[in-house]
């Protein structure tokens, strides 16, 4: 099983391949370096590095990519497509309860989390290593890290519809920071520790968000 932090595809050794397209080379490069990016680190791996790895000129990639910061943030942006096409495949899996959508997304990290190419979140490494919040690299995920946020409000918004919840802004944080703390725990504590506990977590908190004030059940569920 592989990250969805990063590709399916390894970075090997350059071999004999067959002449490829400018589309076609500027994606293997893209491949080689989100590989290299995700388990050496960005500023690490030189663009030298991506280069004869993809089995290229330096001259070639630098053709299709403006600079080391541009092909970092086409990386940011596929490392995005990838975990939305997921999330998005598991709640559709899920329909059409919310809080079944709201699950699959747990589920769907708790799976990323088991994988051994695993290293924890591609984003929050990426803002770790370009911190200026006006490079494209931390505006792509910081925008990543806001939709996943938007996701969770969406589908606390839909539970509150059919049931009567204390607090939804608090449940939907809860759950970003939830799927949060599930990434930031598994590269120190392993996939065992916290972070294989995220779906009892994350069903405790919605149980408590239906909880009235008093601390007895709402009247939608002593029916």
């Amino acid at each position: 099983m592989s990250s969805m932090g990063s590709p399916d595809e390894p970075a090997s050794a350059p071999t004999a391949a067959p002449r490829r397209s400018s589309a076609e080379t500027r994606e293997h490069i893209l491949t080689v370096a989100a590989k290299l990016f995700y388990s050496e680190g960005i500023r690490a791996t030189g663009v030298d590095t991506v280069a004869a790895q993809a089995g290229v000129a330096p001259t070639t990639l630098y053709r299709l990519f403006d600079s080391k910061d541009d092909l970092v943030a086409e990386y940011v942006e596929r490392c995005s497509l990838r975990y939305k096409n997921v999330l998005s495949a598991s709640m559709s899996a899920a329909a059409p309860s919310p809080t079944d959508k709201i699950l699959a997304i747990i589920d769907a990290f708790a799976d990323d989390i088991q994988s051994p190419a695993c290293r924890g979140c591609a984003f929050l490494m990426v803002l770790a290593e370009y911190p200026d919040p006006n490079s494209a690299p931390n505006a792509k995920a910081v925008a990543h890290k806001a939709w996943l946020r938007d996701v969770f409000h969406e589908l606390v918004g839909e539970l509150a519809l059919t049931t009567e919840l204390c607090d939804t802004q608090s449940l939907a944080d809860g759950l970003v920071l939830l799927a949060e703390g599930m990434y930031g725990s598994v590269q120190a504590l392993g996939a065992s520790g916290p972070a294989a506990r995220g779906r009892t977590a994350a069903e405790a908190l919605i149980d408590a968000a239906q909880r009235a004030p008093d601390g007895g059940l709402d009247d939608s569920r002593r029916r």
